[in-house]
């Protein structure tokens, strides 16, 4: 016969078998509880975390291999040494594996990043592609190793949102905590890259779900948190960049040359991003017109990328040696003006040729080279009331990133903790403010919105733009046999005008009909071929559409101040 304490045992056992069954059937039918939503956080904070290191350092290992070095964070230098066939050859074969793999894996051939996660947050209640997206990451991954010149922070933020998509559907999470779940992955990601927790937080809360409601600052903060710590673990307790010697301004009145310098970043920045967006345009229709295969595009990219690092290996990867080189004032100004131009065109030969990556890291290099060009002529014009030269290449770094990812507030805090130097806030805040002022009036906002609406995606103009997009005619009409019906033959006297609309079309091409037409009410048609006639379908009030537009927006308000 068992002892008391061995059935006691046994009974807690089963006890707790069966509680934690329970747990999961509620968390799957219900949604999680506040506690059980936060210890998801943590736990998608360590996974994002993680994935993020992995992806760091999976990049170094196959640099290392390929072109022979033991330190990365001198690539530049150490690839300059190495044959000019290895230069060359290297980005081309790795531009040939990765057009393979978004052929196979793509429908469209192109790279997810950011402005997909941003897509997903907005208009799939946070859910992204799982299957591209894991694509899109083995692409960058390969693209950063062999000599791509882009970022590595955009793909880890896909990678983590593709990790809060397989969560959020194995609990069946709804919207609201879909996007909540994805800020936590994004901001580990992040807070993971750039041992920045701090930074990682607010960019989830400024770039990808756009608003700071309370009730999602806890999870994330809790999420960034932990992507930091899993990457101080692996690289301890420093910073990105080392500053030589604490900046400080000279004069207050030095820093109506810190708004000059924000206004040429911003100027920078467009340039950056039009760049990107007219070699995408010209890599499209050079492939169009030449018949060039899908996957071979971004061998093509791969093999411009290795002629330019023949001569100027500085374009090689993410850049930070040059970023560290410019913070530091080890280079003149015509190296400076020169290595910007050289890495605009470069970024813009890997995103236009779809090789991946993200704009990031780029939008550093050149933002602290064209802060560094800027400081060594304003400080020999007016040397007796101008501080550091460096410091201006620190205020342009953080300039041009933040008007490249519409981003000031998390930019500016990004700056800081890369570099750990908190002493000149007031000059980068200027030259940040004004950058970001110019650039979103000559671009939609940020690079990352630019691109969403080149898709007919339109979210830079905030919800009341794009939240029609989300519901489909068929869900709002009323069908012919409901209560308050549209009259079959009025329907039919419109359907032969051409006032109709079909089935599987969103509000947002319906709203334009009623405005334009003046009628109550449009008839909803399934299309047919050719020679077949549309069938009534049903009828789509405008008072309709306008009560789930409200309702909608009454939802987005309520999530955004909660």
């Amino acid at each position: 016969m068992a002892s008391p304490v061995k059935v006691l045992i046994r009974q807690g056992a089963r006890d707790f078998g069966t509680a934690c069954r329970s747990a999961a059937h509620v968390m799957k039918t219900r949604g999680p509880s506040q506690i059980q939503f936060w210890f998801i956080a943590l736990a998608i904070g360590i996974g994002a975390g993680t994935a993020a290191l992995l992806f760091r350092l999976g990049i170094e290992a196959i640099q290392s291999t390929l072109y022979g070095t033991d330190d990365i964070a001198y690539l530049h230098s150490f690839a300059a040494g190495l044959s000019w066939y290895q230069i060359l050859l290297i980005p081309v074969c790795g531009g040939l594996v990765v057009g393979i793999l978004l052929d196979r894996f793509t429908d469209d051939g192109r790279v997810r990043s950011v402005a997909d996660v941003i897509e997903g947050a907005a208009l799939r209640e946070g859910r992204v592609e799982v299957r591209r997206g894991l694509a899109s990451a083995a692409a960058s991954l390969i693209t950063l190793s062999t000599g791509g010149s882009s970022g590595r922070e955009g793909p880890v933020v896909h990678l983590a949102a593709v990790l809060s998509t397989g969560i959020c559907r194995s609990i069946r999470a709804s919207g609201v905590t879909g996007r909540d779940l994805l800020g936590c992955a994004v901001a580990a990601a992040v807070s993971a890259s750039f041992n920045a927790p701090i930074a990682g937080a607010l960019f989830a809360l400024e770039v990808v779900l756009r608003h700071f409601a309370l009730h999602a600052f806890a999870p994330i903060v809790i999420a960034s948190v932990a992507g930091t710590v899993i990457n101080r673990l692996a690289f301890g307790d420093v910073t990105e960049f080392v500053l030589p010697v604490q900046n400080a301004l000279a004069f207050y009145v030095e820093l109506p040359a810190f708004l000059l310098l924000g206004l040429t970043c911003g100027v920078v920045a467009v340039v950056l991003m039009k760049g990107i967006f007219w070699a995408e345009d010209f890599a499209t229709y050079f492939q169009k017109t030449t018949g060039l295969p899908r996957f071979l595009r971004p061998a093509v990219a791969g093999l411009l990328l290795g002629i330019m690092a023949i001569w100027w290996p500085h374009i090689i990867g993410v850049g930070y040696e040059t970023t560290s080189a410019a913070l530091t004032g080890e280079l003149l100004v015509h190296e400076a003006i020169v290595f910007a131009i050289l890495k605009i065109v470069a970024v813009a030969i890997t995103m236009g040729g779809r090789m991946g990556g993200g704009v990031f890291s780029p939008s550093l290099m050149v933002g602290a080279l064209t802060g560094l060009a800027f400081g060594i002529i304003a400080t020999a014009i007016f040397p007796n009331v101008s501080g550091e030269g460096t410091l201006y290449a620190l205020a342009g770094m953080g300039a041009v990133a933040a008007a490249v990812l519409g981003a000031p507030i998390s930019t500016t805090l990004i700056v800081f903790e890369l570099t750990g130097d908190w002493q000149t806030g007031l000059a980068v805040m200027v030259a940040v403010s004004m950058s970001t002022a110019l650039a979103s009036r000559l671009v939609d906002r940020s690079f990352f919105l630019t691109q969403l609406e080149r898709r007919n995606v339109h979210l830079a103009a905030g919800p009341q733009a794009y939240l029609l997009a989300t519901f489909k005619v068929s869900t709002v009409m009323r069908d012919m046999e409901a209560r308050g019906a549209a009259p079959e033959d009025p329907c039919w006297n419109l359907i032969r005008e051409g006032v109709y609309i079909d089935g599987n079309a969103t509000l947002e091409q319906a709203m334009p009909m009623f405005e334009q037409g003046g009628h109550a009410y449009i008839p909803v048609v399934t299309l047919g071929g050719e020679d077949s006639p549309p069938q009534l379908w049903g009828a789509l009030f405008q008072v309709d559409a306008l009560r789930a537009m409200n309702t909608a927006l009454a939802a987005t308000a309520a999530e955004e101040h909660s």
